[in-house]
């Protein structure tokens, strides 16, 4: 998969892959419009909408309704690094949920291919190289 990432003015960055645009922005503070999510607010929505089409589909396959279902995302940062630390994902079912369901709802959550990628990250390589402009 290619992605092509461009500078579209002020400090917006947006991907390109296939027939999709992921716009990002900075917020005002950081010398942006916030006219978009940060880039990493977007990595952290990946996890919580990945983990949520897995929930998605383990309702769909047992013809559960999914009304009333909400993934809860929180996270805990180091105070002193700023990095995160902890990612919490709460399920939240209504009350009519089947009981014996709910264990079976945390393994599809926790079946998400973002997840699994940050438990073992690829390897990074990332260099320059001259194009000609026309």
């Amino acid at each position: 998969m290619e992605m092509i990432i461009d500078f579209p003015g002020g400090a917006r960055v947006d991907a390109h892959f296939g027939p999709y645009t992921v716009h990002t922005d900075q917020p005002p503070q950081g010398g942006g419009e916030g006219s978009a999510p940060t880039p990493f607010a977007v990595f952290l929505a990946s996890l919580g909408t990945c983990a949520g089409i897995y929930v998605l589909g383990f309702c769909r396959q047992r013809g559960l309704p999914t009304d009333g279902i909400r993934i809860i995302q929180r996270l805990q940062s180091n105070p002193f690094s700023g990095m995160v630390e902890k990612v919490e994902m709460e399920i939240q079912v209504p009350p009519d949920f089947p009981e014996k369901y709910r264990p079976s709802l945390i393994k599809s959550a926790e079946l998400c291919a973002v997840k699994k990628h940050m438990e073992n990250p690829p390897a990074f390589e990332i260099y320059t190289r001259e194009v000609q402009t026309a």
